[in-house]
């Protein structure tokens, strides 16, 4: 089992990693299955149907702006928003998608995307079926695609196929807490030297060292951007901005006997709420391990290069690296989707990542950066997804930045301790998992449970 620290920590947009960028990636795949088809000169329509989660929660997450974008040609890596809000609107006006390749294809973003709000398709909740037409309104070519968390987006067959092993050959294959500990102590190497091993098989050391650092000037510059906004988010719960204004309190107060001892916990807040109001803004954000769940990380990361004692920013990489290894054994024996797990699987799964980097880096033994991430995760099984009006901002953006500080109180313990515990890291995994397919769809990122139907009525 192999998962890239470029697969775990993807450059995108917001709001959401599964509701946004994976309809949006679907959306190319289809383009291009489209361009394949022998008979696409008779292609004249587009058809997309939501299911699921995708349905329920799509207009709060913006899936059919996603979808529509996607069909105009857009990616989220590279995505220039002002130029895909230029596009959307001509379409708005022309109906009439003209993708390279392909004939003109008649696409009302009104009728032309479904929400199907009955059962979800069976292999996930989040599904969506893509459909070209012909001029009668036969279907000539369709494809059902799955967003399972994280901007990964995989096919029904994909789905159902058995999972290919790595066709390369990595020196430390660990797809589970027990192998990557056992490898380890076998060679005396830290997680993060392991990880790092592993990712140089497919790139060059400088392009590892190179892609880290585009990671974290996007995650910190995130952040930044997010301190420097005010306002109200969109989507219509009014819902203000507030990092900027707690940010500039913070500042106001360094060094001066107003501080409180507990301000470290503000500042992991602010800079955790910083990314999420990004997010919920659709601005750009990177994946940790998926959009709902991107501040943890970077805040925690962010914290120790500002406010730890001894850093070095020399070792933001393993942090990172660290991160994307508990990432792969959570996405490998669990799930990081929320449609899927619940909250547990996505702030739940940020936090066991950020509380392992912090670990790492502050010099914590395999067996105490396992103890840390296994402690932070323990400590949101059974958290729902219950976003109120299908939007990721109540109760997302707070969430984010308390599970920054369960990741440093994680750390911070497994650090104490010498590395023996309880509950294995795995054992945590597995009860993670067990635990969504028992929660109901409810509170499953469909807004129809929990705080989302719990919430003023004004």
């Amino acid at each position: 089992m192999f998962l890239s620290v470029f697969d775990v920590f993807k450059i995108g947009i917001g709001p959401s990693s599964s509701h946004t960028m994976g309809p949006m990636t679907a959306a190319g795949r289809f383009l291009d299955k489209m361009r394949a088809h022998p008979a696409k000169a008779a292609f004249t329509a587009v058809r997309v149907g939501l299911y699921g989660s995708l349905a329920f929660t799509g207009k709060g997450h913006a899936t059919d702006r996603a979808v529509a974008i996607g069909l105009l040609g857009h990616i989220p890596s590279s995505l220039d928003i002002d130029k895909a809000e230029r596009d959307l609107k001509d379409l708005k006006t022309t109906t009439t998608l003209q993708p390279e390749g392909l004939p003109p294809l008649a696409f009302d973003c009104t009728s032309n995307i479904v929400f199907e709000f009955g059962p979800a398709l069976p292999g996930h909740a989040n599904g969506m079926v893509f459909a070209a037409l012909d001029r009668d309104g036969a279907v000539i070519l369709s494809e059902t695609y799955y967003s399972i968390g994280g901007g990964f987006v995989v096919t029904s067959s994909e789905l159902n196929a058995p999972i290919a092993a790595d066709s390369v050959s990595r020196p430390y294959p660990f797809d589970s807490a027990a192998a990557m500990l056992a490898m380890a102590r076998d060679s005396g190497l830290s997680i993060a030297a392991m990880k790092r091993a592993n990712e140089e098989v497919s790139r060059t050391p400088p392009a590892v060292e190179d892609g880290l650092a585009r990671i974290w000037a996007a995650m910190s510059g995130c952040i930044d951007r997010g301190l420097a906004v005010e306002g109200e988010l969109p989507g219509g719960l009014r819902v203000k901005r507030r990092a900027k204004a707690i940010f500039r309190q913070l500042e106001q107060e360094r060094g001066s006997n107003r501080a409180q001892p507990h301000a470290a916990s503000d500042w992991l807040s602010v800079y955790a709420m910083a990314v999420n109001e990004e997010n919920a803004a659709g601005g750009r954000v990177v994946t940790a391990p998926t959009n709902g769940a991107a501040g943890v990380v970077p805040a925690v990361l962010r914290y120790y290069l500002d406010h730890c004692v001894g850093t070095d920013p020399a070792k933001t990489g393993d942090f990172l690296l660290t991160a994307a290894a508990i990432a792969g054994l959570i996405k490998h024996n669990a799930s990081i989707s929320g449609a899927e797990a619940g909250c547990q699987g996505e702030v739940g799964s940020a936090a066991a990542m950020a509380a392992a980097g912090l670990c790492e880096v502050l010099g914590g033994t395999p067996e105490q950066v396992e103890n840390a991430a296994e402690i932070a995760l323990e400590h949101h099984l059974g958290m729902t997804c219950d976003p109120v009006a299908g939007l990721v901002q109540v109760p997302c953006i707070e969430r984010n930045a308390i599970g920054a500080a369960k990741a440093v109180t994680a750390a911070s313990l497994a650090l104490r301790g010498d590395g023996s515990h309880f509950m294995p890291l795995d054992n945590c995994i597995e009860a993670m998992r067990q635990t969504g397919e028992a929660m109901s769809h409810k509170f499953k990122e469909t807004s129809l449970g929990g705080l989302a139907v719990n919430h003023p009525q004004c």
